[in-house]
């Protein structure tokens, strides 16, 4: 890809266009509603622009996406004035962009550390090794929470969960 620093308005929307879609559906998996979802999106997009990475594929492009997206959800979620919300003001809000089915619901409910595995391995057609590299964590681990998020779902899915 060419150098970040010398990107046209053009290279950047194009980059946008190709995982926003991807992005909302890490972002509001975490955030669990359309407002702030669109806030980490912005932020991430505007990190990559300031950051003036130089993306050696798209995959790369991708993960980096993915990795800053993710990290800026767990940022904001630990943010003091977080704490202090009222969950109540959310509950009426929609997403906008992306059909929620009763098994995404569920994989929102997730522990965090299972969340954005879930979500790479089934949603987004990661294996475990891409993830691991994708997150940052040894192949042992995202297999274990894997493993244990399958456990979790089929217990709340029931016969619903397809492991495939």
């Amino acid at each position: 890809m060419a150098n970040s620093l010398s990107r046209t308005g053009k290279d950047i929307a194009e980059i946008y266009d190709r995982h926003k879609d991807m992005v909302y559906r890490i972002c509001y998996a975490y955030m669990k509603n359309s407002a702030d979802t669109e806030d980490i999106i912005q932020e991430a997009f505007v990190r990559m622009i300031k950051a003036g990475v130089d993306f050696e594929n798209a995959e790369h492009e991708k993960a980096w996406l993915i990795r800053t997206a993710t990290n800026l959800c767990k940022n904001n979620l630990r943010h003091w004035w977080r704490k202090r919300e009222n969950i109540e003001d959310h509950t009426n809000l929609q997403a906008r962009e992306f059909e929620i089915n009763d098994t995404f619901k569920v994989v929102m409910t997730l522990p965090d550390k299972y969340k954005s595995v879930v979500y790479l391995y089934y949603y987004e057609g990661y294996d475990s090794v891409e993830i691991s590299k994708i997150l940052g964590k040894p192949q042992s681990t995202i297999r274990y929470f894997l493993s244990n998020a399958r456990k979790i779902l089929r217990e709340k899915l029931g016969g619903d969960f397809d492991e495939k």
